[in-house]
């Protein structure tokens, strides 16, 4: 099992030491989300919690994740980073590739790209693309970065994105992996298709268990079972040893834990100090990760 800190809604000045303190500690990758904006009126609802509300969200503080991985990535020398996850088809994907090929090349290849779709039909207008389609327009996101960052000349063309070939330079001296978020089916469907692997957005064992079992039959379907594929998930598994090892049986490669409070739901201000942070990743790397 690997292990993931997460530096969501923290305050910004606490991302490079919250960084520094989980390499120090063996954690093996940083999680860092996406939040565009926050809309004043707002219709969508959130699929991942009880009852829609997006409220939480409002004044939380969220930095452009690849701007913070950058800054991240030069404290540090060993961890990875990657997005959990980024909303991918309302950037451009020619831009978007070039800033995910920088940032990989800043931090030593040291990063995977966590992607989705977004919850919200306000992210779409705002960039003014159709909320209808956006699944097609994923796929072409998809196929464009990778194949902008492979290196080499690269062209597209799709019903959404045309151009001729064209080359980035520089590119990382390896492929930067593609994990998909979401619990849809449509999603799912994605991820076996075209990701080197899946993310879960928060789920009991139990509601995992059903999600696991349907991605390894369309992986299956797609020929694509013997491929490498990380299955990133945090359940109430990923707290105890005993649980880890439920985890890991069911085919899980990554998970997290030791943020204390770090998601603090109905409150504008974070309760937890950076220390308290720092001291919450080492007691769960102490109590967990190396028990």
């Amino acid at each position: 099992m690997k292990f993931l800190a997460g530096v969501a809604m923290a305050d910004p000045s606490f991302y490079v030491p919250l960084a520094k303190a989980a390499e120090d500690a063996g954690y093996d990758s940083v999680s860092v989300p996406d939040s565009i904006c926050y809309p004043r009126q707002a219709s969508s609802k959130y699929p991942y919690n009880t009852d829609g509300t997006r409220e939480f969200l409002e004044n939380k503080p969220f930095i452009e994740p690849l701007i913070a991985i950058a800054a991240m990535g030069t404290a540090t020398s060993n961890i990875q980073f990657h997005t959990s996850v980024l909303k991918m088809p309302i950037r451009h994907p020619v831009i978007f590739a070039k800033e995910v090929s920088s940032v990989a090349v800043m931090v030593d290849g040291r990063f995977n790209l966590g992607v989705g779709s977004s919850p919200w039909r306000e992210d779409y207008d705002l960039v003014e693309l159709p909320w209808e389609r956006r699944g097609d327009r994923f796929d072409e996101c998809i196929g464009i970065v990778r194949g902008l960052c492979a290196g080499g000349y690269f062209g597209f063309e799709g019903d959404f994105y045309r151009f001729d070939p064209v080359k980035l330079n520089p590119v990382p001296d390896r492929e930067v992996p593609i994990l998909i978020g979401g619990h849809a089916e449509a999603n799912l469907r994605r991820a076996a298709r075209l990701g080197d692997g899946w993310i879960s957005a928060g789920s009991t064992t139990e509601q995992l268990v059903g999600m696991l079992d349907r991605l390894s039959v369309l992986r299956a379907e797609q020929g694509r079972e013997h491929l490498p594929f990380e299955i990133h998930a945090t359940t109430e598994d990923s707290f105890t040893a005993e649980g880890i090892r439920r985890l890991e049986d069911l085919g899980v490669t990554h998970t997290g834990g030791g943020f204390g409070r770090f998601n603090p739901y109905g409150i504008e201000q974070d309760p937890e100090s950076l220390q308290e942070k720092i001291d919450n990743m080492r007691r769960y790397s102490d109590q967990v990760m190396h028990s």
